[in-house]
């Protein structure tokens, strides 16, 4: 048997080396998502402390925080419930700022919507003519209240359903305005039938590559869409079969919050969940459990999406950790939301009738205590109610603003024309499909 070399010795232990560390690195960072380690004595190596050095010393520098805005997919209410709360932020923040005209846009730097939270991040992130937002958010509650019928992904059931196409209604409302006529950074995503995966519609790649720039009234169209939708892109190189949202992702706050932290040309100061400020928008208990239940398949993937939407909001509330109260908040309503909204439907028949209605339980439901999600714990009500956490938010979301009047360095770029196109991976997860 050959003795091992002089070099082979020392290649091995060089890997062994190399293990120890990336064991250590990986135990770390378990830890730190999971119980909020933060003892950096206890390491292997001594470097650590040394490599973490320049990143201390940058946190002296206060960049400020890049606002997240995410509104989960419609459940049981349709919408009425996420545009309700940012009525009442946006009427929060005029009051405190002095200023009758602001727009909820003017306050956030990143918009992540599915489903109906889809509609109102395109009704409220996209350019009009005036060069302000195309609604307000009582504009945007009333679209929701008065097309609930044309756009809801499930208003019939059976061989006489009425085939209806939201795309009309969300083309009187665009007409040929696309992904490059938003505000801000925004995120709409769908459910790509061609790739097996989903796709998110992104300002950011509308600039980067003409093949992912879509119009709004299409883009709105997909992440509603309960059976399948072919699109293509302005240029029409990039084609795609698209079902809603709510498929691909009801709750998109992760995919917000991994888009900010990888997108270094627009937020290059974002280094971790300390530097954002999280507002993610739910939509009350869906009307599955209340003893009403069928087995339609609409049924089976709301109910899939209601757990979906939990388990991102407890990851994404664990990985706060500690800046959880301060950086992340979640509006969320509690079962007699739903209960309610069954009511109702028992009630009257009357479709119109029952989404203005809702606006009135839509209304009690900020007046509840928030629902938390806490991970492997379940849910918990805290003592703030709902309402009370917007008024929170606003002040923050004030504060950050009056911030950056004095602030030397931007911690938002956003990006225009590129010279050389690429694909963000932070945004488009599925590949390309072009003709």
């Amino acid at each position: 048997m050959a003795t091992p070399s002089v070099n082979t010795i020392s290649m091995l232990d060089s890997n062994m080396e190399v293990d120890k560390l990336t064991y250590e690195i990986f135990s770390i960072l378990e830890n730190k998502f999971l119980f909020g380690y933060d003892d950096t004595k206890n390491t292997v190596t001594k470097k650590e402390t040394n490599l973490s050095t320049p990143f201390t010393e940058n946190k002296k520098v206060n960049t400020g925080k890049v606002r997240i805005l995410s509104i989960d997919a419609s459940g049981s209410t349709d919408g009425v419930l996420a545009a309700k709360s940012l009525t009442h932020l946006e009427t929060t923040l005029r009051q405190k700022t002095g200023k009758p005209d602001a727009h909820i846009a003017d306050f956030f730097d990143v918009v992540a919507g599915s489903g109906t939270g889809g509609i109102l991040a395109g009704l409220l992130f996209t350019r009009g003519n005036d060069g302000v937002p195309l609604f307000t958010t009582k504009q945007a509650l009333e679209f929701i209240v008065e097309n609930g019928r044309k756009i809801s992904r499930s208003s019939k059931t059976g061989i006489f359903r009425h085939v209806y196409r939201p795309t009309k209604v969300f083309k009187k409302v665009f007409g040929d305005l696309t992904l490059k006529d938003t505000l801000k950074a925004v995120l709409i995503p769908c459910y790509d039938l061609k790739t097996g995966a989903p796709f998110v519609f992104s300002r950011a790649d509308a600039w980067e590559m003409d093949g992912c720039d879509f119009t709004l009234a299409d883009v709105c169209g997909a992440t509603m869409a309960d059976r399948a939708v072919d699109l293509q892109s302005v240029d029409g190189r990039t084609k795609i079969t698209a079902v809603g949202g709510g498929i691909a992702m009801t709750n998109p706050t992760a995919a917000a919050v991994t888009h900010v932290l990888n997108n270094k040309q627009e937020f290059p100061f974002a280094n971790g969940v300390e530097d954002l400020l999280v507002v993610s928008l739910g939509n009350g208990d869906s009307d599955s459990g209340t003893g009403n239940m069928t087995s339609s398949p609409a049924t089976f993937v709301k109910i899939a999406g209601d757990g979906t939407a939990d388990m991102v909001d407890q990851a994404v509330s664990m990985a706060f950790g500690q800046t959880r109260n301060n950086n992340y908040v979640r509006i969320q309503g509690n079962g007699i939301v739903g209960k309610k909204y069954q009511m109702i439907k028992e009630e009257n028949k009357n479709k119109s009738e029952r989404m203005k209605k809702m606006v009135v339980i839509a209304e009690e439901m900020l007046g509840q205590k928030n629902v938390e999600c806490v991970l492997f714990q379940g849910k918990k009500l805290v003592e703030n109610s709902n309402l009370d956490k917007l008024k929170i938010v606003a002040s923050e979301l004030i504060k950050e603003q009056e911030r950056r009047k004095t602030s030397i360095l931007p911690p938002v770029v956003l990006k225009h024309a590129s010279p050389s196109p690429r694909t963000s991976s932070a945004t488009t997860l599925s590949s390309v499909s072009s003709c």
